[in-house]
């Protein structure tokens, strides 16, 4: 319900529109009682038939002007949902798009891909029909005030029904929350054992991980099941209440007015317009015991949506300087892993001219591709500075910094798309003459010639269906496409054939003549040759810089 009165405040004019619908629909929802109890105690007592044709012209144009109100109030509700189901779907993958990734990193993959297949939910939930429905709850009092003019006992015997049923339906919601929220989270887990199915098919078939994931998958399937029992049987025993409590109602209803009858009170027509009247009360109250799970998943998805909404995103906007040379300085850099006891490294201070050229190296985990990543702006240190041209790349606005880096990542992805988009995804300005010439340079034009489709060979899953040559290759292309006068590698040979690893060779010794800072991660023999000064990352946990001066690798002296 909070989640509907957020919506309609959000269109102050068109949720007045909607409560002004509501309204005269359900005044003109009392035609129908009101002529039954007029043809009972009128036509019926007199049998005058011009009484009985104007009653039932009446009431006809009534239930016309009924339905054209309820028809205009689902398409108001229409307005607002459209536009509200909208701006939350764009907002929440505008997150996911935006957020640093640094905190993203923090919230489990499965739970960002629920928090965006939430939205279905919520949007199941909150259809025109069951907020029309939702919106005549207030209205239910109108029902129950006639019934008090009727006969005040009447009216509190309803009263006391409605008010029975409104609060089931609030406690179901109640008691649905908890086991809803198991169930999506037992979903999530369900939908990761699926990608994990997909994205590790090989690897399942080669070392019979079969029975591990099918093991999986039944306790999955046994605590869905488990759980979406439980909700079911709350769902049912609220619907089960409710309808008793309508029964219960009308037999209370027919009673209570038969003896107001007998005791001349009230008149059989009366008493039958009083029946009528008390369903009409209850029917709205009673939908919400029925709409209860559909609003507790709703609920349970806006809880997803606001763990996203709490991230950090990336600031729009920011400095920009007219023209960046590829100077690059570390002040007193430090990293930490999210939960580590200890620093990747810190203390780190580093100065790159333009044109320099620094080799990365450690073993395995020693944060090369985290300090590649850092350096891109994809990490934030948890201590000092990366200055850009002597300004720090904090205060610069990201995206334009980032069309400053020419960076290969150690495992490429893509976007699903054609191979020339994800070429001008990050260099939109790109002209096909570029484009060509960057293909035969990173050797990727025998492939583009094999394919039927050329540059308009579709890329799916991320591209990891492609060779890991090719993706390595591509990777290459998109890189240099951006033109950055950084460049930051991360192990560039590190998948290649001998032809591949000379293309990523000649590629810089092209951009070092062309002056370009690089910043090369990798343990390639023939990279550390030509390599004359090298961050060692293995040294913990302030990383050490070494000046190479031609001699042998034993002889090799730390910088001051």
């Amino acid at each position: 319900m909070n989640e509907l009165i957020r919506r309609l405040a959000a269109h102050p004019w068109t949720a007045a529109e909607i409560l002004i619908a509501s309204l005269f629909a359900n005044l003109l929802a009392l035609a129908s009682p009101l002529f039954v109890m007029q043809v009972l105690n009128r036509y019926v007592a007199h049998g005058v038939d011009a009484t009985l044709a104007t009653l039932t012209a009446g009431v006809l144009i009534a239930i016309g002007l009924e339905f054209a109100f309820r028809q205009a109030r689902l398409m108001l509700a229409e307005t607002v949902l459209g536009d509200s189901n909208r701006r939350r779907a764009s907002g929440a993958f505008g997150l996911l798009l935006g957020a640093r990734r640094t905190a993203l990193d923090r919230l489990p993959v499965d739970r960002r891909r629920a928090s965006l297949r939430g939205l279905d939910a919520v949007e199941a939930a909150f259809t025109p029909a069951n907020t029309a429905a939702l919106m005549d709850i207030p209205f239910a009092l109108l029902f129950v005030a006639v019934l008090g003019l009727l006969h005040p006992t009447l009216g509190l015997i309803a009263l006391g029904f409605v008010g029975l049923v409104l609060l089931l339906g609030v406690l179901m919601l109640r008691l649905l929350r908890e086991p809803q929220r198991r169930l999506a989270d037992a979903e999530s887990l369900g939908q990761s054992l699926v990608v994990s199915a997909d994205l590790a098919a090989d690897t399942l078939r080669v070392f019979n991980a079969r029975p591990f994931l099918m093991e999986a998958w039944q306790r999955y399937l046994d605590a869905a099941a488990a759980l979406r029992h439980r909700i079911a049987g709350r769902q049912g025993l609220a619907q089960s209440l409710t309808q008793s409590a309508q029964a219960v109602m009308g037999v209370a209803i027919i009673a209570t007015g038969a003896t107001l009858v007998v005791a001349g009170e009230l008149g059989v027509g009366a008493l039958i317009g009083a029946n009528i009247l008390a369903a009409r009360a209850l029917g709205p109250v009673a939908r919400l015991a029925h709409l209860g799970e559909a609003l507790a998943r709703s609920g349970q998805a806006l809880e997803r949506l606001r763990d996203l909404g709490g991230l950090p995103v990336e600031k729009p906007g920011g400095s920009v300087l007219e023209r960046y040379s590829g100077r690059l300085d570390l002040r007193d850099v430090a990293y930490t892993h999210p939960g580590a006891t200890a620093p990747l490294f810190e203390s780190l201070d580093l100065s790159l001219e333009a044109g320099a050229v620094l080799l990365v190296g450690g073993r395995n985990g020693a944060g090369k591709s985290t300090l590649a990543r850092l350096l891109v702006g994809l990490l934030d240190p948890d201590r000092g500075q990366v200055l850009a041209d002597g300004v720090d790349a904090r205060q610069l606005d990201p995206v334009w910094w980032r069309r400053q880096i020419s960076f290969l990542p150690q495992e490429p992805r893509f976007l699903d798309g054609s191979l020339l988009d994800n070429l001008r995804i990050a260099n939109p300005e790109i002209d096909e003459a570029t484009v060509n010439r960057l293909i035969r340079a990173c050797g990727l034009g025998r492939f583009v010639d094999q394919s039927a489709d050329g540059l308009a060979t579709p890329i799916f899953d991320n591209g990891r269906r492609l060779a890991t040559g090719i993706r390595k290759r591509l990777a290459l292309a998109r890189a240099l496409a951006v033109d950055g006068r950084l460049v930051v590698f991360d192990e560039p040979t590190e998948g290649l054939d001998a032809e591949g690893r000379a293309t990523v060779y000649e590629t810089l010794k092209n951009l070092a003549a062309d002056r370009r800072t690089l910043i090369v991660v990798s343990d390639d023999p023939v990279i550390l040759r030509g390599a004359r000064q090298i961050l060692d990352l293995d040294s913990k946990p302030v990383p050490r810089l070494v000046r190479v001066t031609g001699r042998p690798p034993s002889q090799r002296e730390a910088a001051p």
